[in-house]
């Protein structure tokens, strides 16, 4: 694997990399039966009901992408090898109102730079994979469906 930058894992958020290491999507929501509602990124406290009470819900793995870049040139050293590669925001099927950030890629273990940025469209159809980077992260990362 080349060198990268590895997201920080802090206590809200270790749920999210715990599932995603077991190749599960899941998402934090407020337990309150009130609310219920889905939040990302993980946070302590429900920001539409103050409750400080949360479970992880497991999602699809499916969406779209709502938006994309290329990066040119690569602002990071460790990515220049890369370029042209891609960050997209990808919508959750289950959860429009929940985005994640990752990469479109060919397979779980593939370069970022193995799709070819031409097949990139907003609303294109992803499912997500999982690519272990290092001993605590595991990154959630998208194909394109066909």
């Amino acid at each position: 694997m080349d060198a990268m930058l590895l997201p920080a894992v802090d206590e809200d958020g270790a749920p999210f990399w715990e599932y995603a290491a077991r190749g599960e999507l899941r998402v934090q929501a407020c337990a309150a039966p009130e609310c219920g509602r889905l939040r990302f990124p993980p946070r302590p406290c429900c920001p539409h009901c103050q409750s400080f009470e949360s479970e992880w819900r497991a999602m699809s793995g499916r969406g779209r992408i709502w938006s994309y870049v290329l990066p040119h040139p690569p602002l990071l050293p460790a990515y220049a090898a890369q370029a042209p590669y891609n960050a997209v925001v990808v919508e959750l099927a289950d959860a429009p109102e929940i985005r994640l950030v990752g990469n479109v890629v060919t397979g779980p273990d593939a370069p970022l730079n193995s799709v070819d940025p031409a097949r990139l469209r907003i609303g294109a159809a992803v499912k997500a994979v999982f690519c272990p980077v290092s001993p605590e992260v595991t990154l959630v990362r998208w194909l394109l469906e066909r």
